[in-house]
């Protein structure tokens, strides 16, 4: 095991700050005004932050990997020897400092040991979901710089073919012919000595973005943005030392970084991860109380799936906090976990380009519907997209003069998509929000998924929030619909929960539903069963319903489709 484990200045500093989210876990504004980011100019988070933590604490489980073949547990003292032998191995395969490896692994252990040995090479990780296909990943390569490619042995033959000369690290099975074996690295020597010291400004991991609208952009994030910016995801989550922290999320995407490897490491937790092939609430019940499971933090897909299920049969006795992150979660599933678990479930918001700028931390009033205020070292202002005022409606942006440590250093080789996201002084996240008197900020859409009925500003996200509350509804997107009379109408298109069927009978049931519920200009008028096209990272497309509909003849539609018109009995 590396011998770095003494405490560094930065180590200090980061320790501090931790230190102080943790005492004021329960005292929002405190650590809000106390609250400071570390001074980090030399810092490299595997050797000063995770080794120490292992010195301090080598009997505790950093991770736990639960599947239905077994149960894999490490130890703090055993990840950070492990790691520092990987780090070891790498090195002697050529993996330098700046180097650019392409890490496309599952939810098994050795993910989490090259994720700490490619840190404390002071190698640049490009996380990539193991879905991914020979022209996204050709892409990658290209775009990536990737000189380093770590994958699964069942995922070689993917990268068959594609251009480029890169070191090809397989995990797992006989080995193809051409990739060096994983295995081969417990041979390494144990002991690790970095080749020069971290800067804090150094890239660590290149994001590509899911792409909901565009060509996914290359997100750069430093060796303290996300090491040191998850300060603030972590006081969001409510995490303290000893937690047993169960995170459902699959690899390649930042929500995976940030709850399985970030923010628990920070606070000397369990990342706990089940790693079977498909979600299963049925498992998830079932690891809580045998795991010891204190917090539990989803994405809105998965708690939708949840309240389909029977809640009130699992044993959440252990449990102490439940969070949500992707997208924003419907007030009425927070309700219904809130009614069968007494646990409220705590939304919060960041993105790709950030860490946790906004959400409802532990101790805090939570507020249906809101995603809560901004969080320890995160400013946030509401800026009118055509004044440029800051309001309390408008587009969610982070000042740069009071830039947080957990954004992003920019859009890398992207100069034009970087200007148009740092513009005016500030970050410019997208989305657009409201914000009441006492600072509580809620989600709106994004600003392209906003749009006009008859000259009135419809939110998606509010009308969706009530289809959610019908029986019949599992998922809902709503969109516009070119109308001739009134320029668009709101549409939605329905995923239904089981045991409800597509027909006219229940599209009549969902639209009453929603009319007695919403004012007239926000009245849903036309409604689609359908499956709801996602990103595979589980975010809705709505750019792909709003192009279907705009691409459709006047008049026409789909083959489950209905309109208000066709049901007499709802009043104009």
């Amino acid at each position: 095991m590396t011998d770095h484990k003494d405490e560094t200045s930065g180590t200090r500093a980061y320790r501090a700050a931790r230190d102080l989210l943790l005492r004021h876990r329960d005292d929002y504004e405190t650590a809000r005004t106390q609250f400071t980011w570390p001074d980090l100019d030399e810092f490299n988070w595997a050797l000063d932050w995770f080794d120490v933590l292992a010195a301090e604490h080598p009997d505790r489980d950093a991770l736990r990997v639960v599947t239905a073949d077994g149960d894999v547990r490490l130890s703090y003292a055993a990840m950070a020897a492990r790691s520092s032998q990987v780090a070891s191995w790498l090195r002697g395969l050529g993996v330098r400092r700046g180097d650019r490896v392409l890490l496309m692994l599952g939810n098994i252990a050795p993910l989490w040991e090259v994720i700490l040995a490619a840190i404390k090479l002071g190698a640049v990780i490009i996380p990539a979901s193991t879905l991914l296909g020979p022209v996204d990943l050709a892409d990658r390569i290209a775009r990536g710089g990737v000189k380093h490619v770590i994958t699964e042995d069942a995922h070689t033959p993917r990268f068959a073919g594609l251009a480029g000369t890169w070191t090809k690290v397989a995990v797992g099975g006989a080995g193809e012919p051409g990739w060096h074996r994983y295995g081969a690295a417990a041979d390494a020597p144990a002991e690790f000595t970095p080749d020069g010291p971290t800067m804090g400004t150094d890239p660590l991991l290149l994001y590509f973005t899911s792409g909901t609208t565009a060509q996914p952009k290359l997100v750069e994030h430093t060796h303290v943005s996300y090491p040191a910016g998850h300060l603030s995801t972590m006081y969001w989550i409510g995490l303290k030392p000893g937690d047993v922290h169960l995170n459902i999320s699959s690899p390649g995407w930042a929500k995976h970084a940030w709850s399985n490897v970030f923010a628990p490491w920070i606070a000397g937790a369990t990342s706990l991860i089940l790693g079977h092939e498909r979600f299963s609430a049925g498992a998830l019940f079932q690891a809580i109380p045998a795991c010891q499971v204190t917090s539990l933090c989803a994405p809105p897909t998965v708690w939708r799936m949840l309240v389909q299920s029977d809640l009130a049969s699992a044993d959440v006795r252990t449990l102490r906090e439940c969070v949500a992150a992707g997208e924003p979660l419907n007030p009425e599933v927070i309700e219904q976990v809130r009614r069968a678990w007494n646990i409220t479930v705590r939304d919060g918001y960041g993105q790709t380009e950030t860490t946790a700028q906004i959400g409802n931390p532990p101790g805090a009033e939570v507020r249906l519907g809101s995603m809560g205020r901004p969080l320890p070292g995160y400013e946030v202002a509401l800026v009118d997209p055509v004044t440029g005022d800051e309001r309390d409606e408008g587009e969610i942006c982070l000042p740069l003069a009071w830039r947080p440590l957990g954004l992003m250093t920019g859009y890398k080789d992207d100069p034009e998509r970087a200007a148009e996201a740092m513009r005016g002084g500030y970050y410019h996240t997208g989305d657009v929000a409201t914000r009441d008197a006492d600072g509580y900020i809620t989600y709106v859409g994004r600003t392209d998924d906003v749009f006009k009925a008859s000259d009135y500003r419809i939110s998606p996200f509010e009308l969706e929030n009530v289809l959610i509350e019908h029986e019949a509804v599992a998922e809902a997107a709503v969109v516009p619909s070119p109308d001739p009379l009134r320029l668009a109408v709101p549409k939605a298109f329905v995923s239904l929960a089981a045991g409800h069927e597509p027909g006219a009978d229940t599209a009549l049931s969902i639209l009453a539903y929603a009319r007695e519920r919403l004012a007239p200009y926000k009245r849903i008028r036309r409604l689609e069963f359908a499956d709801l096209p996602k990103t595979i990272s589980g975010k809705i497309r709505r750019v792909e319903l709003r192009e279907q509909e705009n691409g459709r003849p006047g008049g026409s539609r789909g083959v489950t489709e209905f309109w208000e018109e066709d049901f007499p009995g709802l009043k104009a």
